[in-house]
């Protein structure tokens, strides 16, 4: 008991020397020490549990894609990889259609083309149309602003405007080819 008496007596000592130096006694000074260590905590607890809860597990997925050597991530599938081959075709710059203001986009497409168009005879196809392709672009992007051209839910439908005409011009009384139109760049100045 003599040990908590004396524990008791040093705590007045401090008190007493803070109240006559106008400090605060020590036990006041830690808590805000304290909040800010539980708070930190705190987040650092909900941000880990947050990432992991959106990011998932990486893992299993890479586990599972080592093996197939032939399988293309973009095209989802092995079997999807062997009915396309690709075409890049040159930028092409166009002054949208902005009054006022001088605004333009650069487009750099690739073409995803079906199989069933052998890929020697495709490429002769497109090194020949390819000035035709060029200037139909080129209009195109002419007469877009820059409203019709933010945003993803455009830039999907001005692919699939572009694979339509693309299809139209190359194979006119044929079973389109072209199956999608990616974007290499598309850059908006």
């Amino acid at each position: 008991m003599a040990d908590a008496d004396d524990v008791k007596e040093e705590e007045k000592q401090e008190d007493s020397k803070a109240e006559n130096t106008g400090e605060k006694p020590s036990s006041g000074r830690s808590l805000p020490w304290v909040i800010m260590a539980v708070v930190v905590v705190a987040s650092a607890g909900a941000g880990f549990g947050l990432g992991r809860l959106f990011a998932g597990s990486r893992t299993s997925e890479t586990a599972e894609l080592a093996p197939q050597d032939d399988l293309v991530l973009a095209g989802g599938s092995a079997k999807n990889s062997k009915k396309t081959w690709y075409y890049d075709l040159e930028p092409v710059v166009a002054n949208l259609d902005v009054p006022g203001v001088t605004r333009y986009v650069r487009a750099t497409l690739t073409l995803e083309i079906s199989r069933e168009l052998e890929q020697k005879k495709g490429n002769a196809l497109l090194v020949e149309k390819k000035p035709i392709l060029t200037n139909w672009l080129t209009i195109y992007l002419a007469s877009l602003s820059l409203g019709d051209i933010r945003g993803d839910k455009n830039l999907r439908r001005i692919q699939s405007q572009i694979t339509d005409a693309f299809n139209e011009i190359l194979f006119p009384d044929a079973k389109p080819q072209i199956e999608n139109v990616l974007f290499k760049e598309f850059p908006i100045q």
